[in-house]
């Protein structure tokens, strides 16, 4: 998609589409309207919609990079503690990895 052809309204558009879209538990969409509209957030010359783009490609990157921090901290902490789980810990694992817990 060439944004350089859309008008700015649909730019608009387009950005809250995939800002809101981040909010159904679809971060990749807040990093798609981050490296999407960070250039016409804040690189372009200034135009009536562009301050309304620059918030929401703002609250991407922010929910973007919570999302990361939580997944991480979840990860680390199911990696480090899946064995001392037990029970609780397989049914969490979608496999089961083989050897000396």
């Amino acid at each position: 998609m060439n944004l350089e052809r859309m008008p700015n309204e649909e730019k608009l558009g387009l950005c809250r589409k995939y800002y809101l879209g981040g909010f159904a538990f679809l971060p990749f969409l807040w990093l798609v309207n981050v490296v999407w509209f960070f250039r016409e957030a804040f690189v372009k010359p200034t135009y009536t919609e562009q301050l309304q783009i620059k918030t929401y490609v703002k609250r991407s990157a922010l929910g973007l990079l919570l999302w990361v921090a939580v997944l991480t901290t979840w990860i680390t902490i199911f990696q480090h503690f899946r064995a001392e789980w037990g029970e609780v810990g397989d049914k969490l694992s979608f496999t089961i990895p083989l050897g000396i817990p």
